[in-house]
């Protein structure tokens, strides 16, 4: 016998035996798992086959080889000369085979392992017991479906939607749970998953949803038919079973994910002035959205220091953690402002960046801490000051006096140096203020009185006009004639530029050029030291100004106004000649107007004839709701009989349609005695 026929008929019944033990372990539990699962079942049994060949496969020539040396004591170690070629082995090795191979034919020749009885009656209990679970599991009762109402008369025999059950599934970034609807219409967030369970009776060849844009998602059939779309965008929808008519429309909004608001809450005003030797500033924010803010937000603080063009910025970003719910958190963080380098003058800009669910990036409000640089010292050695120059304020005539007033009570307590100090401060306000009314007479300011001071502490720069004030003057001061500036300067004075300009009436022109007057005589006295003197030519002149200010109206006679004189002979006579007809040509309507009217009209025409006006006005209008629009629209083309629904149609064109412009009321209709009235001044032309 040769060495390969020998081997194999020591490992085939070795190989036979260990494939039947696995198939018979492996099959009942596939047996058993095909009550619950045909697929699983088919795939536990191919699985057991390929275990049941790879454990055969282990049955080999050297596997025999160390199965004869350690069951036949006779093989001593040289089982393998009995699978060797005799022609290449040498005179010992070929009497140790014939030894052998005597011994081994003396026992028993039986190789393979004994039957794993053990495990086959654990595998067929469990699949016992695994048969009688199945068979003893109540089964899964699946929700009920909620009743449709599609509002198609039933058929028979024509499939027709039964049950109907609606899944939302929000994106993850909202964080709201699964829910389950009874109806068709819905409002869920943009990006939501949308799962329909539907049951139609009877079972349709094919069902799909028909979006009005063209989107469809195909049912699967069963006992219940089921789809699943991502809703992106709003959409208006049927259910279109195949052989059936189609039912009413369903509508979803997707709602759009809001990005964050972010308030401040401290501190109060957007700019903050730093307060001698701060060194820290508190800043909070509050962060608002619909389905929740980030628990981490960026602060970036940036920093300016520096005066004129030697201002440096630098920006830094720190991580704050929120507290309180997703929806409303609360950032609030204390700066350093020494680490963050506003030691002078300059500002701390803080600026909260945040994010939600929906990967929206929000920067709120600017904060900013400001630093004033220290006030100018020029030390002692230094013979002049420095002055902070701020606005200049005008005073009344009234407050001149009442600080002449208050001077004179006081002169007894005050030295001379200082009596006249302020004495000539209150000459200064004295000044301003007779120079601003001088404005109002085109710079007429003095002159007006001989009476002027003659001292030089008294005396003020003048701007007398002169006869070389640049106006073009005759002989002696004489205005030239025939020149139109001439004219002007006769009846009024035009200074420098046009609009400074002033044209008063002569009395009023008398007043104001007194109080000026006035005004410059109390300047005088107030910086010659003397308020007593000043006090009554400031009395005065706030007397005129009063009287000035009360002269606001000013009375003009109607040009033109003379209405022709009545022709008495003409009165009651019903002669009508000359006189125009009063009939009004009507205003032509323009492009817009026309369009609007066509598709009005059209309105009347949706599910009867033509509509094409309508859709193409539409088109380009302004629709607060297009898809109620398109809702209404698709109702009346169903049941053109229908008034409710061609009366919903109208109010939304209503709605799309542009207003026009106010105009006069159409007159009501004549009653019967006018139009007989009428018709005899018909008769009459």
């Amino acid at each position: 016998m040769s060495a390969p026929d020998r081997a194999a008929r020591w490992t085939r019944p070795a190989k036979r035996r260990a494939g039947v033990a696995t198939l018979v372990i492996g099959a009942p539990l596939a047996a058993a798992t095909a009550l619950w699962s045909l697929p699983l079942a088919i795939v536990l049994l191919a699985a057991t086959a390929v275990a049941a060949w790879r454990r055969a496969r282990r049955f080999d020539r050297r596997w025999l080889v160390r199965r004869l040396d350690a069951r036949h004591a006779a093989a001593q170690d040289s089982a393998d000369l009995l699978f060797a070629d005799p022609a290449t082995l040498g005179p010992l090795q070929r009497l140790q085979l014939a030894r052998v191979s005597q011994g081994i034919a003396e026992e028993a020749t039986d190789l393979a392992d004994p039957w794993p009885v053990g495990r086959i009656a654990a595998a067929w209990l469990a699949a016992g017991a695994l048969v009688a679970a199945i068979l003893l599991w109540p089964a899964a009762r699946e929700e009920p479906l909620a009743p449709s109402d599609e509002g198609v008369a039933r058929v028979p025999g024509v499939p027709a939607l039964t049950g109907q059950r609606l899944r939302v599934v929000p994106p993850a970034y909202t964080g709201l749970p699964a829910r389950d609807l009874a109806t068709l219409d819905a409002r869920v967030p943009a990006g939501s998953r949308i799962e329909w369970t539907l049951a139609f009776d009877p079972a349709p060849a094919a069902a799909a949803l028909a979006f009005l844009d063209g989107r469809r998602v195909v049912l699967a059939p069963g006992a219940r038919w089921r789809g699943a779309t991502t809703l992106v965008r709003s959409g208006l929808y049927r259910v279109a079973p195949a052989g059936a008519p189609a039912g009413r429309l369903h509508r979803i909004d997707a709602v759009a994910d809001q990005p964050p608001r972010v308030v401040v809450r401290a501190p109060r005003e957007t700019l903050t002035l730093a307060t001698p030797g701060q060194r820290g500033w508190t800043v909070a924010f509050e962060a608002r959205d619909d389905y929740g803010v980030a628990a981490a937000a960026r602060l970036v603080v940036t920093t300016a220091s520096g005066e004129g063009e030697q201002v440096t910025f630098r920006e830094r970003t720190l991580a704050l953690s929120g507290s309180g719910a997703a929806t409303a958190r609360r950032f609030a963080t204390t700066l350093d402002l020494p680490a963050m380098g506003l030691t002078g003058a300059g500002d701390l800009i803080a600026q909260l960046v945040v994010t939600d669910g929906a990967r929206h990036v929000v920067r709120g409000p600017s904060l900013i801490l400001r630093r004033k640089p220290p006030q100018s010292d020029l030390g002692t050695g230094l013979d002049v000051g420095v002055r902070v120059a701020l606005p200049a304020y005008l005073t009344s005539q009234r407050q001149v006096i009442i600080d002449a007033q208050a001077l004179l009570r006081e002169r007894r307590r005050l030295s001379p140096a200082a009596f006249l100090a302020r004495a000539q401060r209150i000459g200064d306000d004295q000044g301003a203020l007779r120079m601003r009314y001088g404005n109002f007479l085109g710079g007429e300011t003095e002159g007006a009185s001989n009476a002027m001071p003659t001292s030089d502490a008294e005396a003020p720069a003048a701007d007398v006009h002169s006869p070389d004030d640049g106006h073009d003057h005759g002989p002696a001061g004489t205005p030239l004639v025939g020149r139109a500036e001439d004219v002007l300067g006769e009846f009024g004075h035009a200074h420098d530029e046009g609009e400074a300009a002033t044209l008063f009436d002569p009395e009023t022109h008398a007043r104001l050029t007194e109080a000026v007057d006035q005004m410059w005589q109390s300047e005088g006295a107030l910086r010659g030291g003397d308020p007593a003197r000043a006090l009554p030519f400031a009395n005065r002149a706030l007397v005129l100004i009063k009287q000035v200010q009360q002269a606001t109206r000013v009375f003009l006679a109607k040009v033109g106004s003379e209405l022709p004189p009545i022709d008495a002979a003409r009165r009651m006579t019903g002669k009508r000649d000359d006189i125009a007809p009063t009939m009004l040509a009507l205003p032509a309507r323009d492009g817009d107007e026309a369009a609007a009217a066509r598709a009005w009209a059209a309105v009347d025409g949706v599910g009867r004839g033509d509509t094409a006006a309508l859709d193409r006005f539409l088109a380009g209008a302004a629709v607060r709701d297009p898809l109620a629009l398109a809702a209404a629209r698709d109702a009346v083309r169903r049941d053109p009989a229908c008034a409710a629904c061609r009366a919903r149609l109208r109010g939304l064109v209503w709605e799309a349609l542009s207003r026009p412009p106010a105009g006069a009321a159409r007159r009501a209709g004549a009653s019967a005695a006018g139009r007989r009235y009428l018709d005899a001044i018909g008769g009459a032309r």
